[in-house]
């Protein structure tokens, strides 16, 4: 079994889903999100990193489901007692050896830890069917409803992403939708109104919306990949987030700013 790239386990999580989660992250990415703060999960491959004493040091590595499996459960009384779990994070872990995740979530799901997928959705539908009688949530990034945008600032057009979010809504699935917010690009009237309106025309079913306003928090990482930062956007306003949280809530989603 070909194994996926593994640059990061981040313990305690509580920005990855409900309750105290451990999240990891997978190396490699389908697209290219210009805002990204974690340029060094886009690659699939180990890149050399600079590290705190400014050292190159080979970032990424390969773990064995079992390994994986016995770091997670050693907080399962955290997950039990705030409701957390698993985050399967990336990069973009639906994108990797797909029969490596389907066996992890597998795993944790028999032993009955919460498993969600953090995906940008530009990824296979049959990689998504293969996970779904194991995951139980899913935080889906919806970053641009307009295509021409969406393949301007990440690469790929956006087909696959409102597709596969059909598909899991579809399904049933536990969605959490995640709106990352770059002023005067996704942030105005006229998106806000497109997205409610394909949302509500596609009955697509979520259980809580994110706003996910922009940050540049990962600049230094660009320089420690000696890689240019394409971090260049601004922060929506207060009052323009105010304004799309009422409008979701209008529509009857619970929303939150953040993480």
């Amino acid at each position: 079994m070909r194994k996926p790239i593994i640059f990061n386990i981040q313990k305690f999580s509580t920005h990855d889903g409900p309750g105290i989660r451990t999240t990891i992250f997978f190396k490699g990415c389908p697209i290219q999100c210009q805002w990204c703060h974690n340029p060094e999960s886009q690659s699939f491959k180990p890149e050399p990193m600079l590290n705190k004493d400014g050292q190159a040091e080979l970032l990424g590595k390969t773990y064995e489901i079992d390994e994986l499996v016995e770091i997670a459960t050693k907080d399962e009384l955290f997950y039990d007692q705030s409701g957390g779990g698993v985050t399967l994070s990336g990069g973009e872990v639906m994108a990797q050896p797909i029969e490596f995740i389907e066996e992890l979530t597998r795993r944790l799901a028999m032993r009955g830890i919460s498993v969600a997928i953090d995906t940008c959705g530009v990824v296979s539908q049959r990689n998504l069917e293969r996970v779904l009688p194991y995951a139980d949530l899913y935080l889906y990034d919806l970053k641009f409803i307009d295509s021409q945008q969406h393949k301007k600032y990440t690469g790929a057009t956006n087909e696959k992403v409102l597709n596969n979010l059909k598909f899991l809504s579809d399904h049933q699935a536990r969605i959490i939708l995640r709106l990352i917010l770059l002023k005067d690009l996704n942030d105005t009237d006229d998106i806000l109104k497109r997205t409610l309106a394909w949302i509500k025309a596609n009955h697509i079913h979520v259980e809580e919306v994110s706003l996910l306003p922009y940050h540049d928090f990962g600049r230094d990482k660009y320089r420690k990949l000696n890689r240019e930062c394409t971090q260049n956007f601004k922060v929506p306003t207060d009052d323009r987030l105010a304004v799309i949280k009422q409008a979701w809530e209008d529509y009857g989603v619970p929303v939150k700013i953040g993480g």
